[in-house]
């Protein structure tokens, strides 16, 4: 699975986009570096369900914004991303 579909797919379970989990983990105060991922993993199980897996795409977009490895771009595989760069609006808004 592309780390875009992980994202959408946590969108799907949640309701909320990469972007609003940005929004809430700021206004948390998790963005600041010096944040540790397992803080950002509970509150993502507390508030929202999310399994570790899940939680840490959240914390990856949270430390590292939208761009990934070129790793696994255009490669054909079951990882397989469009490009480097993640869509963090959501799948609703790009359905629009």
């Amino acid at each position: 699975m592309s780390f875009q579909t992980y994202l959408d797919n946590i969108e799907e379970k949640t309701g909320k986009t990469p972007n609003e989990f940005i929004a809430l983990a700021k206004e948390k105060g998790f963005t600041d570096p010096g944040t540790k991922a397992n803080t950002i993993v509970k509150w993502l199980k507390d508030d929202f369900d999310l399994g570790r897996g899940h939680a840490t795409a959240i914390v990856y977009i949270l430390k590292n914004g939208d761009q990934i490895s070129d790793k696994h771009v255009q490669s054909g595989g079951t990882h397989s991303d469009e490009s480097t760069t993640l869509r963090l609006d959501g799948k609703k808004n790009r359905d629009i």
